[in-house]
């Protein structure tokens, strides 16, 4: 009973951040996007609409995914379910 309840928590922690992340994609692929000629202001000597079109969403999905990546392996070590390497 105890490991059942301990799975369930670690999969409601999974599905927090996923949900957490898909927010941060949505707003920075349709919100920024559809507002950035409207953000029209320098950035790095380009204006703001094209960074954010050509760059910006781009380093900020690495982020997305650089910290996916370390959320879950810190949570899989937490709750003893990460995988085994093979030799």
């Amino acid at each position: 009973m105890q490991v059942a309840a301990k799975l369930q928590e670690y999969w409601r922690r999974n599905l927090n951040i996923t949900a957490v992340m898909l927010v941060i994609w949505f707003v920075v692929t349709f919100v920024v996007g559809y507002f950035a000629r409207e953000l029209n202001f320098g950035f790095f000597g380009w204006p703001f609409s094209f960074w954010v079109g050509a760059q910006g969403a781009l380093v900020v999905y690495m982020l997305i995914i650089w910290y996916y990546a370390r959320y879950m392996n810190q949570l899989d070590n937490e709750y003893g379910v990460q995988e085994e390497e093979e030799v």
